[in-house]
């Protein structure tokens, strides 16, 4: 009789697992000095998960559910404590994000990889990631800084300057992205003054742009967050007269910004990922039907990031860890029916079917064989107190 109980216990438990829903991580620094940033790039990832929901086509008419952990984008052990409680206790079988690199490398190396958890970042753009030792279950849908950093010397060299200082967020996004640039920018026939760190949450850089300033060059690039150390740089540069305009990269290129620093901002320039093809046009009015920013910065790459692990679990059957990161790759690329934006019910009929598809998405997503993306940038130049797109690379 106990024998026979503990089967039909061990069976209820199965069939229980077998019509489980799927919950997939957020990890993303909802507190943190990109805070202003994630709102919008989870609500796109959020969005791709309600539409594969409401579709009904999802492994038999299964849910998917966000369950959010906030990585602060700079406090290792506070990201790896919540991708621990996402992956242990509320049991997600994937996890969108992190956001930035020094996080992700972090819950990758010691959480996520050893756990046989897929990660699928949509911003964390550091270089040192495409080397990661994840047994490819890391993937990002944003772009390497080392294309960042080329794009970014080819638009200041294009605008005449020749001579350029840098400071970056002491970390490995702000570390990795001054490198590219400053190699990019040198070989293009430039020359770095000066190429500084600097730490975030200080009250006062004016040491930081003292040493700047005294290169005696005009132009100053920021490579830091938008809510925190880069825009204190900014605003102690304006302060003291030191500097005027600015070259910027993804992590500057906000609303935030724009309220805090206003028109004393016009004509200064940033790059970050983003194009303007028919998908992301689509993606943009999708989401802005639904009450999203869709053209604010990685808000496609969060949409596409969520999209790929709900179409990667579909084309697995299952939502078992090991399967979706068997599939990443599969479903991201050609062969196969092209998928963009807001057609995840389409893609996931056709998976149910047995028929290939190439997701392309919001950003016309393509993967090789490490799991970076490669993908178009936006060139911005500030223009009455709005970053404006001026051309794509």
């Amino acid at each position: 009789m106990r024998r026979s109980l503990l089967a039909s216990a061990a069976l209820a438990m199965m069939a229980s697992a077998a019509h489980a829903d799927m919950k997939v991580g957020v990890l993303m620094g909802f507190t943190g000095p990109i805070e202003s940033l994630v709102p919008n790039i989870v609500a796109a990832a959020e969005l791709a998960m309600k539409e594969a929901t409401e579709s009904g086509a999802f492994l038999g008419g299964k849910k998917v559910i966000p369950v959010r952990g906030d990585s602060t984008c700079v406090d290792a052990a506070a990201a790896q404590a919540a991708a621990e409680r996402l992956i242990t206790s509320d049991r997600v079988a994937a996890i969108m994000g992190a956001d930035c690199s020094g996080v992700s490398i972090a819950v990758a190396n010691n959480v996520a990889v050893p756990n046989g958890v897929v990660m699928v970042s949509p911003t964390a753009t550091s270089p040192a990631i495409t080397t990661l030792n994840d047994r490819g279950y890391f993937f990002r849908t944003c772009p390497s800084d080392a294309r960042q950093g080329e794009v970014l010397a080819m638009v200041v060299t294009a605008r005449g300057i020749k001579e350029i200082a840098v400071t970056y967020t002491n970390n490995d996004y702000g570390k990795g992205l001054a490198d590219s640039f400053s190699n990019a920018f040198e070989a293009a026939g430039g020359k770095v003054a000066l190429s500084a760190a600097h730490e975030d949450g200080k009250a006062d850089y004016a040491a930081e742009v003292g040493a700047l300033a005294a290169t005696g060059v005009e132009h100053l690039a920021v490579f830091g967050y938008v809510d925190k150390g880069g825009k204190g740089i900014i605003q102690a540069s304006l302060d003291a007269g030191a500097f005027d305009r600015f070259i910027l990269a993804d992590g500057m290129v906000g609303e935030s910004l724009i309220q805090a620093i206003g028109e004393a901002l016009d004509g200064s320039v940033a790059t970050a990922p983003g194009s303007d093809s028919p998908n992301a046009k689509k993606f943009i009015a999708a989401a802005e039907k639904a009450g999203i920013k869709g053209d604010s910065p990685f808000a496609g790459e969060g949409y596409d990031a969520a999209a790929l692990i709900i179409l990667a679990a579909q084309a697995a059957g299952s939502t078992d860890r090991a399967a979706i990161q068997s599939k990443i790759l599969e479903v991201s690329n050609a062969p196969g029916e092209r998928i963009g934006p807001a057609e995840l019910g389409k893609a996931l009929e056709l998976l149910a079917a047995g028929k290939a598809i190439n997701y392309q998405g919001a950003t016309d997503v393509e993967l090789n064989g490490v799991g970076d993306s490669s993908s178009p940038y936006k060139e911005y130049e500030v223009r009455e107190g709005k970053f404006t797109v001026v051309r794509i690379h």
